[in-house]
Formats: structure tokens, sequence, C-alpha cells
């Protein structure tokens, strides 16, 4: 019998979010049953902005005509934080993994969510972005109170395409957000800028 791989790795090239959506979540359910391998998603969206649990609409900038000349489509979606944009040039990756059992009991709340360090998940991802990065010759980092991966003003301030003030601060080179399901499946995950169109960052405010 061919022993299950320890991560299936699924590199889907471009497609749409909504049809990478739907497949985070059949997966998570196939890998809660126990019907499939802990499992890692690489692939890039078209122009998209998501919005998460902290979503505050009025940080979409761009009306709808605009969004429909540049071709953005935006979508409501159950992860952490608030809007970020997704497109050709960035290296998506979602993780769904098992990260912890369900509570048998409900918690002081009244609720069944499981036990996992989310922070600890969240400093994981930055500390593996940093690590391959840094394969590449990249030097970067965490801001402390920050979710994500930074670059330092001397490295950010070589981008050509950046606006001069976003030169003098650390910049984001990735951002992260993540769910947790009920069964302690982890969906949504990180977004690494490669080779984006940076204009699209001013469609909303980040």
């Amino acid at each position: 019998m061919a022993e299950k791989p320890i991560c299936q790795v699924y590199r889907l090239g471009v497609i749409e979010y909504q049809k990478a959506w739907n497949l985070q979540k059949q997966l998570a359910e196939q890998i809660a049953a126990g019907e499939h391998p802990p499992t890692l998603l690489l692939l890039e969206h078209p122009h998209t902005y998501t919005f998460g649990s902290k979503g505050q609409a009025e940080n979409l900038l761009w009306q709808q005509a605009k969004l429909n000349e540049q071709k953005v489509e935006v979508h409501w979606v159950d992860r952490g934080g608030d809007v970020t944009y997704h497109g050709p040039g960035q290296l998506v990756g979602y993780p769904i993994l098992p990260l912890g059992l369900p509570r048998q009991e409900p918690d002081p709340e009244g609720k069944r969510l499981p036990q996992v360090d989310f922070v600890r998940y969240l400093r994981d991802i930055e500390k593996v972005l940093i690590r391959a990065l840094a394969e590449l010759g990249i030097p970067a980092g965490q801001v402390r109170g920050q979710t994500g991966v930074w670059l330092q003003p001397d490295v950010a301030s070589r981008c050509i395409h950046c606006p001069p003030e976003s030169r003098v601060a650390p910049s984001k080179i990735a951002s992260i957000g993540v769910k947790v399901n009920v069964k302690g499946i982890s969906q949504h995950g990180f977004a690494l800028n490669v080779d984006p169109d940076m204009s699209y960052w001013s469609g909303i405010k980040a």
C-alpha cells in the first residue's frame, strides 16, 4: 500500500477566486474526515479584492465602473482581517491543515471551536515565508503588532514601481489571513508579492 504524503501540494496556476475557495472548503471536509492528506494549494488569482471578517466597505475606494474597467472581482470571505488584493504576479498559498481537534465540551463562551494556538500559526507562516525569501537573497522580517512579512526601507527603496512615500517605512511583501473551522482545519493563507501590478493597491485602503 502506497504511503500517504505528509502534505499534498497542488500547483494550480491562475484560478478564479471562487473556484479556489470552493476547492478549499471541499478539501477541508475531506481532510477532517481522514479522506485526504494535509494540502497546500499554490496558485495565482485574476485581479481580486477580498474582505475578511473585519472588513470595512469604505476601504474599497474604486466605484463599480472602475472595478469593471480594471476587471476586478470583489469577494467577502470568512478569513480574518480586512481587505487585501490578489492578482497576477502574486504567489498565493492556501495551507489546508489539521491544526487541532474539536472541543468535546463548549468553552466558557459556549463555543465549540477547536483548541488551536492561532497566533502561533500566523507567526509560523511568517517564519516560513521569511526563510523562503532568505533563500532567494531577500532579507525580510516581522513587525511587532502586525501580521505579515515586511521589507525594511533600505530594501523597499529599490522598488522602482513603488511611490516615494512608501520607501521610508517597512513595506509589506506578504499578507496573511487565515481561518480555522470548527473541525480544526485551516483555510486561506498567504499572498506573497513577486511581480504584481502595484497600481491595483490604489483601489483599496489597506
